[in-house]
């Protein structure tokens, strides 16, 4: 009896064999080849199967099994691997296939974006305060009206504290939407001594229509100098400086008297209009001139107010806005452009 099941044990182990071989050479996929795998060489595969029942075998017998059993199974697995580089390979060329590029057709052209025309002037406008020695410092837009009105000397009942011009959160007004970057100058001169030299650049928001020279939501750039011994002629060159660095040297400015609550004595700076070159014309109005920024001598309330002495140190400040700037220098008549995102419009910088 045990010569008899030594045989049949024999025969379906060369049977496995002969079953697996077949059904390796017809397959076509890695999942199904696992599977496989596992049928015929798993824990509860069929080889494992057959070993489970040697201890019925003899003594003598068990190893001629055990060997047998071990090549049949190192034969498969080595019919698998060798199924498996087969398998590989064939996936490797299907995706070259498909993948392959036919270096004659002509590329595609990828856009590459740029940078919006307003902002590629308030790079030039940074390069220009810090080539001068200026901190640039950015803050936040959320501001409180004692920094925004009151340390600025803009008290109880100036126009720009009105409902109808500024966006409050509060009911109080004492919190709101900063409609000018002024009050980073006050927060710089209550954390820093002086000597100060900076600029802030930001968003600012007023109750403004929207119309070809205004908008609700604009950008502003404000500076200042704060030393010893600064005077209005280190305003006038220096203000005239930059505008001739970034509209050329053939820039013509003018100065005009003007009220600021935090500077005294204020002007007003003009450039000759860069459309009508002085004539008049519908983008300056008929003035030949567009108004550039504002600026004038800190104010010696808002010095004190910050804790520095306006019979030691004297200032300087300025603020404009970023859109009129990009419109005079890219010769753009309508602000409404700057926001509006037309593509054809964009890309002509």
């Amino acid at each position: 009896m045990r010569k008899e099941g030594n045989h049949n044990m024999k025969q379906k182990l060369e049977q496995i064999k002969a079953e697996a071989m077949e059904a390796l050479g017809g397959v076509s996929a890695s999942d199904a080849l696992e599977q496989l795998r596992v049928k015929y060489l798993g824990k509860k595969g069929e080889i494992t199967a057959i070993l489970k029942q040697m201890g019925g075998l003899s003594a003598e017998e068990r190893p001629v099994i055990g060997q047998l059993a071990n090549q049949i199974r190192a034969e498969i697995e080595q019919a698998i691997a060798q199924q498996s580089k087969r398998l590989e390979a064939a996936a490797l060329a299907a995706r070259l296939e498909l993948e392959t590029v036919d270096v004659t057709i002509p590329g595609q052209t990828r856009k590459i974006g740029m940078k919006h025309p307003m902002y590629q002037v308030l790079d030039q406008i940074k390069d220009i305060f810090i080539g001068m020695g200026f901190e640039v410092v950015e803050d936040r837009e959320v501001e409180l009206a004692e920094y925004n009105f009151d340390k600025l000397n803009e008290t109880e009942g100036h126009p720009a504290r009105e409902w109808s011009d500024t966006f409050y959160f509060t009911e109080d007004s004492k919190i709101l939407l900063r409609t000018q970057t002024s009050p980073m100058q006050i927060h710089v001169m209550e954390r820093q001594k002086p000597p100060i030299r900076m600029v802030a650049p930001g968003r600012v928001y007023r109750k403004d229509e929207v119309d070809a020279t205004h908008s609700p939501m604009f950008h502003q750039i404000e500076g200042m100098v704060i030393d010893k011994g600064i005077t209005m002629a280190d305003l006038k060159g220096t203000l005239s400086q930059v505008a001739r660095q970034l509209y050329g040297e053939q820039t013509v400015t003018r100065f005009r008297p003007h009220h600021f609550p935090f500077t005294e004595p204020s002007c007003e700076m003009d450039i000759q209009c860069y459309k009508c070159h002085g004539a008049g014309c519908s983008t300056c109005k008929g003035e030949g001139w567009i108004e550039l920024l504002g600026a004038g001598m800190v104010h010696p309330k808002v010095l004190e107010g910050c804790g520095i002495d306006s019979s030691v140190y004297s200032g300087w400040a300025f603020g404009f806005g970023l859109e009129r700037l990009a419109l005079a220098y890219f010769k753009i008549s309508d602000l409404r452009l700057i926001f509006e995102n037309d593509v054809r419009f964009l890309e002509q910088f």
